[in-house]
């Protein structure tokens, strides 16, 4: 049995875990899906104040209100970034840290430091132009770059997409580097299709000695396929 927390992406909520959560309950683990401030059902709470540090807050005391203490952290896009904070505050309590086509930053830099310039230049315009200089407003479009194209599950993202705060990517991480270079990590990379966004998160991740795995989906794989999801993070945990 593994403790396991599933943490979701920019625009996204602890609703997008739904199914691969009751699944990994069904074998026995114990799964929490956290939601972060301003995101899903907790968009009310969306503030210009609102960035990365908020987040590992919210992971952070997720993990300690459960008891959990030999945690899988399974982190999903921009989440990813949370990994090395997350990694110091919870030092001794994190057992693996696994990144589902997750962004990768060392300590120091911010979210749009790893994707590609073009697509931070975009988002930066976004939140001037639609957002009142502080957010990035949802759209379907971001369900064309992330690869999703079932009508039924364009359906279903959609209308739950939640507006993203600039300052979560933004806002440079800061940890102590061996905290997560230390801990057993692997990078679940999407190939069906990939997000070309990625590519230095995944050449990151390759050169800095995560395990690589793979899963034919787009990049909302927990929702393309939940089993196939649950499965990988079941082999992972038994690892």
């Amino acid at each position: 049995m593994a403790d396991i927390v599933l943490v979701h992406g920019a625009m996204h909520g602890g609703w997008c875990w739904a199914q691969v959560a009751e699944l990994l309950r069904i074998r026995g683990h114990r799964v929490i899906t956290p939601t972060l401030t301003g995101q899903g059902e907790r968009r009310h709470l969306l503030t210009p104040d609102v960035g990365v540090s908020t987040h590992v807050e919210d992971i952070t005391n997720a993990v300690w209100f459960e008891g959990f203490d030999r945690v899988t952290l399974v982190l999903h896009s921009y989440s990813g970034v949370l990994a090395g904070p997350l990694a110091t505050r919870l030092r001794g309590s994190v057992e693996r840290v696994v990144a589902a086509g997750g962004f990768l930053a060392d300590s120091g830099q911010c979210l749009l430091d790893v994707e590609p310039p073009e697509t931070a230049k975009r988002y930066r315009s976004l939140a001037a132009t639609a957002g009142d200089g502080w957010r990035v407003p949802a759209s379907d479009a971001f369900l064309d770059q992330w690869g999703v194209t079932d009508p039924s599950l364009c359906a279903v993202i959609a209308p739950r997409l939640t507006d993203f705060p600039l300052r979560c990517a933004t806002e440079a991480v800061v940890f102590d580097e061996p905290d997560l270079a230390l801990l057993p990590r692997v990078y679940i990379e999407h190939t069906a299709p990939p997000l070309p966004s990625l590519a230095t998160s995944i050449a990151h991740a390759r050169d800095t000695g995560w395990a690589m795995c793979q899963i034919a989906t787009g990049h909302d794989l927990m929702l393309a396929d939940p089993v196939g999801t649950a499965d990988l993070i079941t082999e992972l945990c038994a690892n």
